[in-house]
């Protein structure tokens, strides 16, 4: 058997962390749990990281990085900014029977109000989100496909009524529906970009 490479090691035991996140949540796992998933040694995790709260803040920037990669696909595709603003909003509301990455996102959230290390990840993440959607809403405006005197206000309107809402749907299910939110989220999109419908 190949030994991995120090690049294929630290991803595997990012994927490990990952699932024991998922599985555990951010303030129950332990570095011991991801180096049993993994049939490793708990000195061979710290030697990748040099802490859990590294390896829980990379480990959460690690899960992101497929849907802002899908994100930066979507804002840079072409088009009509109203075309991939709606795309990129599909993106940003939780899908699936059990939302897992929406789980994973109000875990990091929460457990970011007492680490420093995950508060600083999750503020650039969700930085990245805010400003791929504030461009998109500027190039809507620019080519007079909305009307916005500011788009950075109104993509912060529009994250954060789409995450109160997801919060809900992913936490309290039943309340109120993923398409009920959805719903609202387009309405008030819209309303913010000058627009009957999205």
């Amino acid at each position: 058997m190949a030994r991995l490479t120090a690049l294929d090691r630290r991803e595997e035991i990012l994927r490990a962390a990952v699932a024991q996140i998922a599985e555990r949540g951010v303030a129950a796992v332990r570095v011991a749990d991801v180096a049993a998933a993994l049939g490793v040694s708990t000195a061979l995790v710290f030697y990748h990281f040099r802490s859990k709260d590294r390896l829980v803040a990379e480990a959460f920037a690690y899960a992101a990085r497929r849907d802002l990669d899908r994100l930066a696909e979507v804002a840079g595709s072409g088009g009509s900014a109203r075309r991939r603003l709606v795309r990129a909003l599909r993106l940003y509301h939780p899908s699936g029977s059990a939302a897992p990455g929406w789980r994973l996102w109000i875990d990091g959230w929460s457990a970011a109000l007492r680490e420093p290390e995950l508060r600083r990840v999750c503020r650039r993440l969700d930085l990245r989100w805010r400003d791929t959607i504030v461009g998109i809403i500027a190039e809507g405006v620019a080519a007079g496909e909305f009307s916005c005197a500011d788009p950075e206000a109104a993509a912060w309107r529009i994250t954060a009524l789409i995450d109160g809402l997801s919060v809900q749907t992913t936490v309290h299910r039943g309340v109120l529906t993923r398409k009920q939110a959805e719903a609202w989220a387009y309405e008030q999109a819209a309303r913010e970009l000058g627009l009957e419908s999205l």
